[in-house]
C-alpha cells in the first residue's frame, strides 16, 4: 500500500523538465509522495528525448512513474498564481532551469521561503547557481567531456567516447534525492527548510572520485587493476574476463594453452603481468576467439574466475537470473505498449496495476489537481478556453 511507504503524505511539487530533476521526483514518488508534475502547455522537453510515442519518449516514460501532471501556462497571471499555490503548500519543491529562470517567475527559493520556511528547495543545474560557467547550456553529453568522463572511455585508437546512456543524468537525480531526503530528515528532528544546488559537473565528478585522485597521483595512465583483465571477442560473441588473482591466472594460463605461463617469471606475478602486458594480451585475443562465449563461460565458471558475457539488453531480459528474481517487470502502456521497467534498488517490487508503474500524459490531472485547490469546473473550463492549462486525458 503506498500508504506505507516512507514518504507518504509528503507534497512534491516537480516544475523539472528532461530527467535529472524528474528522476528525482520520481524517487519521491515511488516512496509514497503525492508529486504535482508541473509542464508547460508544450510538455516537458523530456517527452521529446528520442523518438516519440505519443505522450511519451523512453526516458520520460521511465523517470516520471507515478506523478500527476498539471500543464499550465506559468506565463500567464492565472497560471502564475496556481504554481504559487501549490508551492506555498510544497513540503519539497524541484526545478532545473538555468539560474535565475525561477527569480522571473517569483518563485526562486527566497520568496518561496517567505511563505514556506520549512520548504526543501531542490535546484539541478550544469554548473551551479554561480560562476563563470553558471549561465551555460549544460546537457549529459556536454558534462560527460567537461568532467573527464570521455577521457577515460576510451576506445581501441585513444579517442575519448561518450557513453551511449544518459548516466549523468540519472546520477544527478539519485544525488539530489538523497540530498533532499537527509534535508527532510533534518527538518523533522531540527525543523527548518533549506536551498540545495545540485549539479551535472559536481555529480559526475564524486562518481570519479577514484580515477581522480589515481590520475593526481599517477598520471594519465594511471595503474590499471590487473592483468589479464579485459573485454575479448569470441566465436560468436564477446567476454568480459578478469582472471588478475595468481590462482585465477594459473588456471586460465592453462584455458589458454600457456600453462607454463603460471610459473614463467613475466607473468607469475601481478607486477610482472602488469609489465608484460601486450604479449599476455596478444596470447589471449588469439586464444578467446578460437571458442564461443558459453565454452569459455562454462569453463571459467568452473575454475571461479570471474568473467561475463557481453550482453545486448535483449539478452538481460532473457537471462535465468533476472527472471527468477523479477529484476525486470513488463508493463502494458497505453501508448507504448510493453515495456520493461528495471526494479530499483531497496524499493518494493512495481505492480504492473499501480500508478507507480505508469507516468502521467501531458496534463493528465490538470483538473483534479485544481480542484483540490478550491478550483469550480466552471472556472477549470475557462483556464482551459484562454489556454491557462491543458486538461489532458
Amino acid at each position: 500500500m503506498d500508504d506505507d511507504l516512507p514518504f507518504a503524505g509528503l507534497r512534491v511539487v516537480d516544475f523539472s523538465q528532461g530527467v535529472a530533476g524528474p528522476h528525482c521526483g520520481m524517487l519521491f514518488a515511488l516512496n509514497g509522495a503525492d508529486v504535482v508534475k508541473i509542464e508547460p502547455p508544450a510538455g516537458d522537453w523530456g517527452r521529446g528525448i528520442g523518438k516519440r510515442h505519443g505522450d511519451f519518449s523512453a526516458y520520460n516514460m521511465s523517470f516520471n512513474r507515478g506523478k500527476r501532471s498539471l500543464a499550465l501556462d506559468m506565463k500567464q497571471a492565472q497560471g502564475l498564481a496556481i504554481a504559487e499555490r501549490l508551492a506555498a503548500d510544497a513540503d519539497v519543491i524541484i526545478e532545473n532551469n538555468r539560474p535565475g529562470v525561477m527569480a522571473r517567475f517569483g518563485l526562486d527559493y527566497e520568496p518561496v521561503k517567505a511563505v514556506n520556511p520549512d520548504v526543501i528547495y531542490v535546484s539541478v543545474t550544469g554548473f551551479g547557481q554561480s560562476g563563470p560557467r553558471s549561465d551555460l547550456p549544460a546537457t549529459d553529453s556536454i558534462l560527460q567531456a567537461f568532467a573527464g568522463l570521455m577521457s577515460a572511455n576510451r576506445d581501441a585508437t585513444g579517442t575519448p567516447q561518450r557513453i551511449g546512456v544518459l548516466v549523468i543524468d540519472v546520477v544527478t537525480g539519485l544525488y539530489a534525492f538523497q540530498a533532499a531526503s537527509t534535508a527532510l530528515y533534518r527538518r523533522a528532528t531540527r525543523g527548518g527548510g533549506r536551498h540545495l544546488s545540485v549539479t551535472l559537473m559536481e555529480s559526475i565528478a564524486a562518481v570519479q572520485a577514484g580515477k581522480m585522485v589515481e590520475f593526481a597521483l599517477e598520471g594519465d595512465a594511471g595503474t590499471k587493476p590487473g592483468a589479464p583483465v579485459g573485454t575479448y571477442e569470441t566465436k560468436d560473441g564477446f567476454i568480459t574476463i578478469n582472471a588478475r588473482r595468481d590462482s585465477h591466472w594459473a588456471a586460465f594460463a592453462g584455458m589458454i594453452g600457456r600453462a607454463e605461463w603460471a610459473t614463467d617469471p613475466r607473468f607469475a606475478t601481478a607486477d610482472a603481468r602488469l609489465e608484460n602486458e601486450p604479449e599476455l594480451t596478444e596470447a589471449i585475443v588469439a586464444a578467446v576467439r578460437n571458442r564461443t562465449t558459453s565454452d569459455w563461460a562454462v569453463e571459467l565458471k568452473a575454475n571461479d574466475i570471474l568473467h561475463a558475457a557481453v550482453n545486448d539488453y535483449q539478452a538481460y531480459f532473457d537471462d535465468e537470473h533476472v527472471q527468477q528474481t523479477e529484476s525486470v517487470q513488463w508493463v502494458d502502456h497505453p501508448a507504448m505498449g510493453s515495456v520493461p521497467i528495471p526494479h530499483i534498488p531497496g524499493l518494493p517490487p512495481v505492480r504492473t496495476d499501480s500508478h507507480l508503474a505508469h507516468s502521467p500524459a501531458l496534463g493528465a490531472h490538470s483538473a483534479q489537481i485544481l480542484r483540490e485547490l478550491g478550483t469550480s469546473d466552471e472556472m477549470i473550463a475557462t483556464l482551459s478556453a484562454h489556454n491557462v492549462v491543458v486538461l489532458g486525458g
